[in-house]
């Protein structure tokens, strides 16, 4: 044994054989090794808490002077002494798990119902499709390589301006289907599910820490978009217009009914006969965003469910043309009425928020309009809102309002709307 010095390391001779050592004798346990290839290498060797022999590699001659390989052998041996294993560490930095790894793990549990969401129960499997998606691709291609161990707060940060910049941005490839497109908003909920994935993992011991913990989600600016009431009576003339020149009445019917009640476009589409009461004015969901729900609706809205029921003999009130499953074609249909009467940026969400503007507008409370819209409760008030009288009092004045815009009709005015309320709060009680 020699001190390591610039001469002593270029004097090392390898051989064709095996490695070739030296150690330094002032620094027990550091040392250089040739490789047969010639390439040097500075080293340290230890014993670990098991007692077990490592070696653990510094980094190669040429790169590293002697002194500062001496000055890194220094501080990883002292941390040997305090029970570190620079060794199992590096092999567990070069093994461990990625991004991509975890979130194959996730989504795996996830379909087999093994992961409970926020409300306590398993992951809703439209949920799930969302996470796959943003996924795949979002997150795999910017750091699904990526060791979770080695991540840090400011990596999640900057992938998220990565997908707000346009960087996993895509051209919509085929006639139908979207396209992965960029914006604060789309970062955000990718952001929101690698958060989310994160944490289920390191809940269950699959990653020791998640690199998202503190992470600050992009705001972004959702356009609240409704329709005003000149709108709607502009979107009911022509849709009156198109259904005589052969527009598809079932998807006709169904934005009727999402324009009366408010109800998100898949509980319309997917509605069962069994579920609607047309006596009572509800709808009992057996699931929704929020659960398994009771929602009132207007007698406006209920005629028309009437009416689909009666048209066909599936257990849907609005069925596919072809099959045994609901209907699905709304979203083209409500494109080719807005594109007749010119109104831009109309989605099935945008009439949600008309039905929930007319509410307003006619005097009802927020806690009333959060019940008609069926929001999952945010405080303990909100919890007492029960389907009593007022509540579908509220559903049909809301309803009867906007059916009379669609029918041409004009809105009432406040005091009308009040009078209107009053008359038929006295006929229920009596």
């Amino acid at each position: 044994m020699t001190r390591l010095t610039k001469r002593t390391v270029e004097a090392l001779k390898s051989n064709p054989e095996r490695d070739a050592f030296l150690w330094d004798n002032e620094l027990r346990g550091f040392g250089v090794r040739a490789k047969p290839s010639g390439t040097k290498t500075f080293i340290i060797q230890y014993r670990n808490q098991e007692a077990r022999t490592r070696r653990c590699v510094i980094g190669q001659y040429g790169v590293l002077t002697v002194e500062q390989a001496r000055n890194l052998a220094q501080k990883k041996l002292a941390a040997v002494i305090d029970g570190a294993d620079p060794s199992a560490e590096r092999h567990s930095v070069r093994t461990g798990l990625t991004i991509a790894a975890v979130c194959d793990w996730y989504l795996a549990e996830a379909e087999a119902g093994r992961l409970i969401g926020r409300n306590r129960r398993p992951i809703k499997a439209s949920s799930i499709a969302g996470d796959r998606s943003r996924i795949e691709l979002h997150i795999k291609p910017l750091i699904g390589n990526r060791v979770v161990s080695q991540l840090k707060l400011a990596d999640i940060e900057r992938l998220q301006g990565d997908i707000a910049a346009g960087r996993t941005a895509q051209a919509r490839r085929r006639s139908r289907g979207g396209q992965t497109a960029g914006g604060a908003g789309v970062a955000a909920r990718a952001i929101s599910t690698l958060r989310a994935l994160l944490n289920h993992a390191r809940r269950l011991g699959i990653i020791e820490a998640s690199p998202a913990k503190g992470v600050r989600i992009m705001a972004s600016q959702k356009a609240k978009r409704y329709l005003s009431a000149g709108e709607i009576r502009h979107l009911g003339k022509v849709m009156t217009q198109m259904e005589s020149e052969g527009e598809h009445p079932t998807g006709l019917a169904a934005i009727r009914v999402m324009l009366l009640t408010g109800f998100r476009r898949m509980e319309v589409l997917a509605m069962r006969k069994e579920w609607v009461q047309l006596d009572d004015n509800l709808v009992r969901f057996p699931d929704t965003k929020s659960g398994p729900q009771i929602r009132v609706a207007g007698d406006s809205a209920m005629h028309v469910l009437e009416a689909q029921a009666l048209s066909s003999h599936s257990p849907f009130i609005f069925p596919a043309d072809w099959g045994d499953g609901h209907f699905i074609g709304v979203v083209r249909v409500l494109g080719r009425v807005c594109a007749r009467a010119g109104l831009d940026s109309v989605t099935p969400h945008t009439l949600r928020h008309s039905f929930a503007s007319m509410a307003a507008a006619q005097g009802f409370s927020e806690l009333t309009i959060s019940g008609l819209l069926g929001h999952a409760p945010r405080g303990v008030t909100q919890r007492y809102v029960h389907l009593d009288t007022a509540l579908v009092i509220a559903a049909d004045q809301v309803a009867g309002e906007i059916a009379r815009l669609l029918d041409g009709g004009e809105l009432r005015s406040v005091r009308e709307i009040k009078q209107a309320r009053t008359l038929a709060a006295l006929r229920a009680v009596a």
